[in-house]
């Protein structure tokens, strides 16, 4: 199959929309692009239960890492989709033009196998929330959501799915809602979030991996930078790299607007859960969390009912908005290395390939509940490969928002580079510093 970046006339919607769909449509959540949608996919719940272990470990002493983690984790993803937008190709093609191919082959077989072993850890967590909430068997309930994220994914065109994935974006308000359920001392709070007190052990520095390594993640690249090109196909815009820079200069302010807001949302839910998880389970000597649902179950004594059921309800939220995600952009980079047809808004039997690995990674992922591989386990890996593929791919990543080349006259500014290479220092320096021990 030949990849046709700029989309197939028709693609898009082309039949006028029923009332209620146009009603939805034009709701304003519906201005908002990929920079939302990835940034809420962030807080998928092996995310969740990275931010509850920080916070049940390290107390308030962790919550810095937020605000350390937002203009860089921004910087990146900005740089991403200004890729995708201005090129009119995702990461993977830019990559392949720009790279020798045997890098990108070996970082879309880590990114296939990271993506699958996080999707088994999320759909086990949605499963087992979903037990706790209704009592119904959490393999079937497993079973039930990933019938659903394929459905939609595979049925559901572009220009309507993504309106169901910004709806599902408002779930992460459950972990504001969650902070006027607990006691929360804000004085302290504001302190630690600025003088943080621990000592920098390799204990300490494998959280902040964590941490990091949740935050600023592959799949988000590939991603966000797809999506812009999705969504360029759907409204039948072209390649910003054609245009003028008058003509170019609004889509570019709303690619800014719309990845550094959604970024900003999903490091202050993050935040709230790193705080909620302090105030709670830290204080009351509850110390180690593996899972998303263990820091739902072990906040009802501590919090009472109603905290349980808004942050379990969160979990279910992000986990129908990760997992697709997740597929998704294991799928776009396959795709676009081997020049496969590729795009939700193109139907199933136009890009089978495209389609097989979301659904391969995601079967992968359930059958991963009945193997003797602990979902826990397959997060801890997928962790590691991540780490792995992360730093080298920010090297690349920024090598191609500044090359005149990929770019035109859009390359990155300065500060945009800047915040890119320090996040990857940061990144890096983390990861060695948990090798050593002591």
């Amino acid at each position: 199959m030949q990849a046709t970046p700029g989309g197939d006339e028709g693609l898009g919607p082309t039949s006028p929309a029923p009332t209620l769909w146009r009603r939805i449509k034009e709701h304003p959540l519906s201005r908002l692009g990929p920079g939302l949608i990835t940034g809420v996919a962030d807080d998928d719940p092996g995310g969740i239960a990275t931010y509850s272990q920080a916070g049940a470990q390290f107390g308030l002493n962790m919550l810095w890492t937020m605000p350390l983690a937002y203009p860089l984790m921004s910087a990146i993803q900005a740089m991403c989709a200004n890729i995708g937008r201005v090129t009119g190709k995702g990461l993977a093609a830019n990559i392949k033009d720009a790279f020798p191919p045997i890098g990108l082959k070996g970082v879309v077989v880590l990114l296939l196998i990271a993506n699958t072993l996080n999707i088994a850890a999320d759909v086990a967590a949605m499963g087992e929330v979903a037990e706790l909430v209704s009592g119904f068997n959490r393999h079937l309930m497993t079973a039930f959501f990933v019938c659903v994220t394929l459905l939609l994914q595979i049925f559901v065109p572009y220009h309507r799915y993504v309106s169901f994935l910004k709806w599902l974006t408002l779930s992460l308000l459950a972990y504001a809602a969650v902070l006027f359920t607990v006691h929360v001392p804000w004085g302290e709070v504001a302190l630690r979030t600025v003088w943080p007190k621990f000592t920098p052990n390799g204990e300490a520095a494998a959280v902040v991996v964590g941490v990091f390594g949740t935050t600023i993640s592959p799949y988000l690249f590939f991603w966000q930078a797809s999506e812009e090109v999705e969504d360029m196909q759907a409204n039948g815009g072209a390649a910003l790299r054609a245009l003028d820079a008058k003509t170019a200069a609004p889509e570019l302010r709303r690619i800014k607007w719309d990845t550094w807001s959604g970024m900003l949302y999903s490091n202050i839910t993050a935040y709230f859960i790193i705080l909620a998880t302090a105030a709670t389970l830290n204080v009351s000597g509850v110390t180690d969390i593996e899972t998303a649902a263990q820091a739902a179950s072990a906040l009802r004594p501590l919090a009472g009912d109603f905290a349980f059921m808004l942050f379990a309800l969160g979990i279910l939220g992000v986990g129908l908005i990760g997992v697709p995600v997740l597929a998704g952009s294991g799928a776009y980079a396959l795709s676009e290395a081997m020049g496969w047809n590729w795009g939700l808004e193109r139907k199933a039997t136009d890009a089978w390939g495209f389609y097989g690995v979301i659904a391969i990674s995601v079967l992968a992922g359930l059958a991963i509940q009945y193997s003797p591989i602990s979902p826990m386990k397959a997060l801890f890996w997928s962790a590691v490969i991540n780490g792995v593929v992360a730093v080298p791919l920010m090297v690349v990543i920024i090598l191609l928002a500044s090359k005149t080349s990929v770019m035109g006259a859009f390359t990155s500014s300065r500060t945009l580079v800047a915040l890119g290479w320090i996040g990857t220092a940061v990144m890096g320096a983390a990861a060695v510093r948990m090798c050593i021990p002591g």
